[in-house]
């Protein structure tokens, strides 16, 4: 469980609207039951995220899921009971749900249901504070609302009023049919293919400039902001919350060695996240896929650690990104037992604490080691006529040793890909 979150789920907020929630976790004899377990813990966290409380939770284990309401009906029954008695006002299944079960629990139960994707959702439409980001959250919306648009769920859907899970495009557009929803989704993409095209633009002129970059990719609430914050003397919003960030952040640094690059905060990741999600946040996740080095930021306080690096692990496999260099840095290392340092093999890792300051030199150092390995050792001849040009190379990398000749110098360098075009009429290695 996160900390920081699980002790602020004591208190609710003062002169805030809240849902009195019961959280249900369900999942098949053939799963892991811890894996269950924690996933329903979490789950409460984003419960808390989304500004409600959880009163009470609820779990079951299945041969078979059923096709009509996901759980059986006994523990619909329970559950029915379980709200009577808790005055719930909201249940949230820890699970997809379709439409028809959907509408098929509300009505057993007579309140409203969600289920995890719904809910997460709702938390990036509380987050997103740029044109950017709420195109995308839209996006997400109306992606996830058309399959469930069955029968009388268009019904279900009229919800009037706040609470969990009736923010995001606004009323019209939750009660429009098919044919207008894909309208609508039609100018969302187009938008957001113009957004896509003006970050590509910002992305070319870096490379233009030979400046290397780095993504702090990693699991929601690890210090992704935080640790951006202390490395570029930035004050971007850093919460211990779940989903902080939404909109990519990009900083500059000055590293030892290699002179600016920029390092872009981005959207954390979280278990089962919304495939619908994925495909509309596709803009964002660009800044990841186009940087040269990724930096996963991991929990280090966190007793789930090693499942949630297994997740962006796989993640990083999903989008691509695995034949990209991969730099582990285990935050929070102020609030961390040493049983989870020990637990710890990855290689390329370092430990830092966005607090103290402790390890920042260490991954300044690995960020650097990182990039030379990215380069090609090369050796350029400049004439005495062009040995201006020896300060402009020293500028962008570090000369390791320079041999004068009667008509010119020769000098050793170590040169990244995009600089290679640059300086190839300086080459006289026969490999260039």
């Amino acid at each position: 469980m996160q900390k920081g979150l699980s002790d602020q789920r004591k208190m609710v907020e003062k002169n805030k609207p809240t849902e009195r929630v019961i959280v249900v976790g369900v999942s098949l004899k053939s799963d892991s039951f811890s894996d269950m377990k924690e996933s329903l813990v979490e789950l409460e966290d984003l419960s808390f995220a989304a500004g409600g409380e959880v009163v009470a939770n609820i779990t079951q284990v299945l041969p078979q899921f059923q096709a009509a309401t996901l759980i059986g009906k006994g523990k619909i029954q329970e559950l029915k009971e379980l709200c009577s008695e808790q005055e719930a006002t909201l249940v949230i299944i820890d699970h997809k749900l379709s439409g028809i079960q959907s509408r098929n629990l509300e009505k057993e139960l007579g309140l409203k249901v969600l289920d995890r994707p719904q809910l997460i959702l709702d938390i990036f439409a509380q987050r997103a504070q740029s044109y950017e980001g709420k195109l995308q959250v839209e996006l997400a919306q109306l992606l996830d609302q058309l399959p469930r648009m069955v029968g009388a769920w268009q019904g279900s859907l009229s919800r009037q009023g706040g609470g969990i899970g009736t923010r995001g495009p606004g009323e019209t557009a939750l009660e429009i049919d098919r044919r207008t929803i894909g309208r609508r989704l039609k100018i969302i993409k187009k938008k957001l293919e113009n957004v896509s095209k003006h970050r590509a633009q910002h992305r070319n002129k870096r490379k233009k400039h030979q400046v290397p970059s780095f993504s702090l990719i990693g699991y929601t609430n690890s210090g992704k902001s935080s640790l951006l914050n202390r490395l570029t003397g930035s004050q971007l919003l850093a919460k211990d919350q779940l989903f902080a960030t939404l909109d990519p952040a990009t900083r500059k640094l000055h590293l030892e060695g290699h002179g600016p690059v920029v390092i872009t905060d981005t959207v954390g990741f979280i278990r089962n996240l919304p495939t619908h999600l994925i495909e509309a946040f596709k803009a964002t996740l660009e800044e990841s896929a186009e940087a040269d080095v990724l930096i996963h930021v991991v929990d280090l306080s966190n007793p789930q650690l090693n499942k949630q690096i297994e997740i962006v692990d796989k993640l990083i496999e999903q989008f691509k990104w695995h034949d990209k260099p991969c730099l582990y840095v285990f935050n929070k290392l102020d609030q961390a037992n040493l049983e989870n340092q020990f637990s710890v093999n990855q290689k390329n890792r370092v430990f830092t604490s966005a607090v103290t300051g402790e390890g920042f030199e260490k991954l300044k150092e690995l960020m650097s080691t990182t990039l030379l390995s990215l380069n090609s050792e090369v050796i350029l001849y400049f004439p005495h006529e062009m040995e201006h040009k020896i300060y402009e190379l020293a500028r962008v990398t570090t000369i390791h040793k320079q041999e004068k000749g009667s008509r010119g110098t020769i000098c050793h360098a170590r040169l990244s890909q995009a600089q290679l075009p640059q300086w190839s009429e300086y080459f006289i290695d026969d490999k260039f």
